[in-house]
């Protein structure tokens, strides 16, 4: 197959859904709702932290900031899809393809980096609590959330510049509801094996080390439960970790299984499933997760329309 120099080309297709195409409209409607919905949750969590005195401490904080995160990172993917689903007009050309993979991936690995974070914040909170305040000051947070976000946009510089400078061969069909790295190495010309390397090496040092940075953290909290001598106590340590558990195992375990696990041990229609759980669903079950069942945020976002309902009826 003849090479194609990338400037001779101007769109990738995405044909991620194109086995769907009878159910379109059913899938736009199912990712709107999506969409809004977690668009609404995060804002709202965002909001409600922001203008509530009480919940201004450095877990809350981890969590506004991680809302905001999901927020841009549902943004990079959702928006081009249900423009393909409304139009069926499949392209996208090579620049913006590759800017959403940059975005994807920087945001992906600060989520990453984050939830990390937010694995410290809790250990200190559990591990040391009379040195808590001391540890994680204002400025403390303010420099790990830096670290974080830049963190996740200079890891991800490598994998994008080694993927965008392969040479693509046509026809450009990208099997895949959005740019992701595997989907379009499959389309390169040549020996792909360098770019799939780098790729893995990346996701290992986004996914793998940063994973036992929190195991070895979560292994301190349970360490430290375990000394609590009542069972009120250890409930109450337990519950604040609780929440930010079950998001680092559903992030994790779909982000491991599409970026480290070899290819040949699942098939591309599985990625797309896992790829929707971990650009839709996560960010979708997050707010959920962390605040929505908490007794702090629940009575803050009361309080909050309560203050909105006297507002209205002052005018």
């Amino acid at each position: 197959m003849e090479k194609v120099n990338q400037s001779n080309f101007r769109d990738f297709l995405l044909q991620g859904f194109s086995d769907l195409e009878q159910f379109r409209i059913h899938l736009f409607f199912i990712f709107l709702t999506i969409y809004l919905f977690t668009i609404i949750e995060n804002l709202v969590i965002v909001l409600v932290v922001r203008f509530n005195a009480t919940l201004h401490t450095p877990m809350y904080f981890f969590i506004t900031v991680l809302s905001f995160l999901e927020m841009w990172y549902v943004t990079t993917t959702v928006p081009k899809l249900l423009s393909i689903l409304v139009t069926n007009d499949k392209r996208i050309s090579f620049r913006w393809c590759f800017a959403q993979l940059y975005m994807f991936h920087s945001l992906g690995i600060t989520e990453c980096s984050m939830l990390a974070v937010m694995a410290f914040d809790r250990c200190m909170a559990i591990y040391i609590p009379l040195r808590y305040n001391t540890i994680m000051t204002g400025r403390v947070c303010k420099l790990l959330v830096l670290f974080s976000w830049s963190y996740g946009f200079l890891v991800a510089i490598m994998p994008v510049t080694f993927t965008i400078r392969a040479p693509y061969c046509g026809p450009h069909d990208i099997m895949y509801y959005f740019c992701d790295l595997a989907p379009l190495t499959s389309i390169a010309c040549g020996d792909t094996t360098p770019i799939n390397t780098a790729n893995q090496l990346v996701s290992a040092a986004a996914t793998f080390f940063i994973l036992m940075f929190v195991i070895v953290m979560y292994l301190i909290i349970i360490y430290s439960i375990i000394k609590i001598k009542t069972n009120k106590g250890r409930s109450k340590a337990f519950s604040t970790c609780s929440s930010h558990l079950v998001v680092v195992v559903l992030f994790y375990s779909t982000a491991f299984i599409v970026y480290i696990v070899p290819k040949n041990a699942h098939s591309v229609e599985h990625d797309k499933i896992y790829a929707i759980i971990y650009t839709m669903l996560t960010p979708l079950l997050n707010p959920i997760i962390y605040c929505l069942r908490n007794n702090n945020v629940k009575e803050a976002m009361k309080q909050s329309i309560h203050k909105i309902q006297e507002h209205i009826k002052g005018t």
